[in-house]
């Protein structure tokens, strides 16, 4: 588990986006499963007098924003005692955004973590055990009294070091005069203050030695720049926080590969739960690590700059670090968790596995085995080798299929298994469903050697 030195800047954090249909069952559902970061869309209600939670521009039902806390608040650490982030998508006007203040305050209580002033790092996850936290954007209201603040100064003559031109929206603390009379109480509850400031890709980018901040990028805006900007996203994920989100056309509540985002050093990956797939499988492959506490450490090569201050490339193919060596020997269970006509109606199914590593691109391989004609329990005693030049982020991908001659082949199993926490031998792994439930009795017996 965590060390109470560990700092969230080292940490992947497991998170997802509310949409698809707005109710607070797939939050319940997520927290259940250890989701550590809930992105909530705030906007006014239809009189402009309360707040909904509402996937923007599409065509969802609202349901009410206190609906969502307090279900958060009942179900926050039902998997996991790590803290929560709660980010807010903020549509709000200055007194919606009160509102918003005082049923976060009312509903949290002592759960809630606001600390007093910016950060210059986050706590560790160890010290803030069973709370809370909000990320989003600092109000309107202090923004422009800190837009006063420094044109004066500018007046004044004030001397400013050349770094600090183009500040993004949430860096600096305004005057406490001005802060007083502007900055709300909604202000004051966001620990983790989230902006990317006026200025293009290579601002949002600066590193504040003085100021712990969140960035979000939607995956296009994240595949753009990791081809102009790939060193210094992981730059400045070794002092701040990334958040990745997808594209707004995923109305279908469908997904993106996340290893663009957890190579490049994003502790926050935000995922639609209500859908499932590859990407999905990933994601549960990925927090199955660290005891599923929802918070996996981020490898050495991300979070430290080599000798000539280089940082680590994605893409550049290294050298093996290890080969995995995996066994399929046979599977079980088909036949206690399916009808017997559930595959072929009049024959047993003809079972065929794909193993295979995602990872960084080097790293990413496909194999399978053969295909076990009429077989409810299939032997394949196959071996497979994969070099791998980045172990740290690697997961071993299995898929199994139910061959179908005159039809798309049929789904029979899946999981995912960080690389990192396979154990050496002989093993019974379990396998699950589309949705990500474990099968009952449905599993493969394999063997896993590092050489």
């Amino acid at each position: 588990m965590l060390s109470s030195s560990i700092s969230f800047l080292i940490l992947i954090l497991l998170s997802i986006l509310n949409s698809g249909d707005c109710s607070d069952v797939p939050i319940i559902q997520a927290l259940q499963r250890g989701v550590r970061v809930i992105e909530l869309d705030i906007w006014p209600n239809s009189d402009e007098d309360d707040v909904e939670v509402l996937h923007g521009r599409t065509l969802t039902t609202p349901v009410a924003l206190i609906k969502c806390l307090r279900s958060i608040k009942e179900h926050a650490f039902s998997a996991s005692e790590y803290p929560v982030v709660i980010t807010l998508e903020d549509h709000l006007t200055p007194d919606l955004q009160e509102k918003v203040a005082e049923m976060i305050t009312q509903t949290f209580g002592d759960m809630l973590f606001s600390p007093s002033e910016c950060l210059k790092e986050l706590p560790s996850p160890e010290s803030l055990k069973k709370r809370i936290m909000i990320s989003t954007k600092p109000p309107k209201e202090y923004l422009q009294a800190k837009e006063v603040k420094e044109k004066d100064a500018s007046k004044k003559g004030t001397e400013q070091d050349d770094s600090d031109e183009g500040e993004d929206d949430e860096d600096d603390e305004g005057d406490p005069k001005s802060e007083k009379n502007a900055a709300s109480e909604y202000k004051r509850l966001i620990a983790i203050h989230a902006g990317k400031g006026k200025g293009g890709l290579s601002d949002w980018l600066r590193v504040d030695p003085n100021n712990v901040r969140r960035l979000s990028l939607s995956e296009p805006a994240l595949e753009k720049a990791v081809d102009t900007h790939s060193k210094e996203i992981i730059r400045f994920t070794q002092k701040n926080l990334l958040r990745v989100y997808p594209k707004g056309i995923r109305v279908d509540s469908s997904n993106y590969d996340p290893f663009v985002g957890w190579t490049h050093g994003a502790q926050m990956v935000a995922f639609n739960m209500q859908g499932y797939g590859r990407s999905l499988w990933l994601m549960h492959g990925m927090f199955r690590a660290n005891g599923g506490c929802g918070y996996v450490k981020k490898p050495d090569l991300l979070l430290t700059a080599g000798p000539n201050n280089e940082v680590f490339d994605p893409t550049k193919k290294l050298p093996v670090k290890t080969t995995l060596k995996v066994t399929v020997y046979m599977g079980d269970g088909w036949d206690k968790d399916f009808d017997q006509t559930h595959f072929d109606t009049y024959s047993p199914p003809d079972f065929y596995a794909k193993v295979g590593i995602a990872g960084v691109p080097a790293d990413a391989i496909k194999k399978k085995t053969k295909t076990m004609d009429d077989n409810w329990i299939p032997t394949w005693d196959e071996q497979f080798e994969f070099p791998l030049t980045v172990p740290e982020l690697a997961l071993l991908r299995i898929k199994v299929l139910d061959y179908n001659r005159s039809d798309k082949d049929e789904f029979a199993g899946q999981t995912c298994l960080p690389v990192p926490e396979l154990r050496q031998g002989i093993r019974a792994v379990p396998l699950f469903d589309r949705k990500g439930e474990k099968y009952s009795s449905v599993k493969l017996f394999m063997r896993f050697e590092f050489v």
